[in-house]
């Protein structure tokens, strides 16, 4: 009954105050959002709210940026409004599960962030979650501003992409107890900025996969992606906190429209 009631409290107290926020969050698990918006608050002033999908506000225009940290079922009308707000000019940031096989169903989901989650054995391919593991994550942006920004990495991480051609030591940190998606697949423009690195403790394999955050162009805005964020613990990172921060903070290239043919 306590949980319930803490959940309501957050949600109506984010709706009664659209205007005094600079960002939206919008979740169906809120005790790791509190955190980041702490975080947000503490280290950059910058106010938040936080609601489920029931109780966005039929306007996403305003807000510097919408957070998206959504578990379960994503329903139409806020996958719409999501798009809605990135092609026409937003910055849409979205969490570990807002890429997820749940998100299957959803018409115009994938296709508008460009993913792939291919069905099948993961040895050939096909997609799979792992929680309860132990996953590296490395910086693949060089000295990308969301990647580096106030940023002390604690390991310098030996990785390679998949043909092991380029094996070199990157900048990282470690998350343990927490889950990992392997085999995203992306189609279309994606800048990355970070990777992935995991062992499977049963068959000794190692994955080391460029898909665990990108952003990519969508209209007039922009689309940010990460994939920790399993637990409320991963919030409190100092690396993975600061990293979310400057995702909604960057200064992000302008879009122009193409011209009609």
């Amino acid at each position: 009954m306590l949980k319930v009631t803490a959940t309501l409290m957050v949600v109506l107290t984010a709706f009664c105050a659209w205007g005094k926020a600079d960002v939206l969050i919008v979740a169906d698990e809120f005790p790791a959002m509190q955190v980041l918006a702490n975080r947000l608050k503490a280290d950059d002033g910058k106010a938040s709210q936080i609601v489920d999908q029931a109780h966005m506000p039929q306007n996403l225009a305003p807000f510097e940026a919408v957070v998206v940290y959504i578990h379960k079922e994503l329903a139409e009308p806020a996958e719409r409004a999501f798009i809605t707000y990135a092609e026409g000019g937003g910055r849409l940031v979205l969490l570990h599960h807002s890429i997820s096989s749940g998100k299957r169903q959803n018409r115009y989901w994938f296709p508008f962030l460009g993913v792939k989650l291919p069905a099948g054995d993961v040895d050939r391919g096909g997609y799979k979650w792992t929680e309860g593991v132990t996953v590296q994550w490395v910086n693949l942006a060089g000295n990308q501003f969301i990647m580096t920004n106030r940023l002390v990495y604690p390991e310098q991480i030996s990785y390679s992409s998949s043909d092991q051609s380029d094996r070199r030591l990157l900048q990282g940190f470690t998350l343990r107890e927490t889950e990992v998606y392997l085999n995203h697949v992306l189609d279309g423009e994606h800048h990355l900025l970070m990777g992935l690195k995991y062992t499977d403790a049963e068959t000794g394999k190692t994955w080391m996969q460029q898909t665990a955050g990108w952003m990519r162009p969508a209209g007039k805005g922009w689309v940010i992606y990460f994939m920790p964020g399993h637990t409320l613990h991963e919030f409190e990172n100092p690396c993975y906190s600061r990293i979310l921060l400057n995702a909604i903070n960057a200064e992000l290239p302008q879009i122009q429209p193409s011209a009609s043919k």
